[in-house]
């Protein structure tokens, strides 16, 4: 064998020999610190129970209940009978709501629960006015508030032919707190050109009255007569 044979043939041995090696060899294991951490499982709150369905007379008396637990300004009993599937917007024999009361009256914790739950802004009373007609005869200021901060229509106009701008000037007493919820619901877009049955404006009602005060407001608005 010349040496060029035998040089190749120990290099073939050896690479044979280092092949074996490998083979035998055994394969590399990750470290832990080289594992995914495995993501930390966590429980899921339980569901809310979900109220039983009611019967249609369930319902009614459920609806009733929370009229009368409105009308006695008992904001808590509101959030228990709402949550027991009281509707807000429900009313009783003579037209009232939970909703349309507490704004009638200036019930405010009740009327923002109500407010929360789904309550129906544009619904009217047995005079056929939104919450915010009787809330703006009564100077119930931040009723008022709340009830424009809720998009109650400012415009709308009930069966007695008025607004809640005109109310707030017939049926009070012109005073202070008259004049601030005038100016409430001039700044809230209400139009003093809206005519009553009599075909008076707002500001012809003020005039007539004497409330002097609110008829300066309603020219300060930018209204012409």
């Amino acid at each position: 064998m010349t040496a060029l044979g035998l040089a190749v043939g120990l290099s073939g041995c050896a690479t044979a020999a280092n092949n074996g090696d490998t083979a035998n060899s055994p394969a590399p294991t990750s470290s832990t610190s080289d594992r995914a951490p495995t993501p930390t499982q966590t429980e899921s709150p339980a569901p809310s129970p979900t109220p039983p369905a009611l019967t249609g007379a369930e319902q009614m008396d459920l609806d009733q209940q929370l009229v009368r637990a409105a009308k006695n300004s008992k904001p808590d009993l509101v959030r228990e009978l709402i949550a027991a599937g009281g509707n807000v917007n429900a009313k009783d024999s003579i037209q009232d709501s939970a909703y349309l009361y507490a704004g009638a009256e200036g019930f405010n914790e009740v009327l923002a629960i109500t407010l929360e739950n789904g309550a129906d802004v544009a619904s009217t009373n047995r005079y056929g006015g939104t919450a915010l007609i009787p809330a703006s005869e009564h100077g119930h200021l931040q009723t008022i508030r709340m009830l424009i901060a809720a998009r109650v229509p400012v415009n709308h106009v009930n069966n007695l032919g008025w607004t809640a701008l005109q109310e707030a000037i017939l049926l009070n007493d012109g005073g202070e707190t008259q004049q601030q919820a005038v100016m409430l619901l001039l700044e809230a877009g209400a139009d003093p050109g809206i005519r009553d049955r009599e075909g008076r404006t707002a500001l012809d009602n003020a005039e007539r009255l004497g409330f002097a005060a609110i008829a300066e407001q309603i020219h300060a608005s930018g209204f012409k007569g």
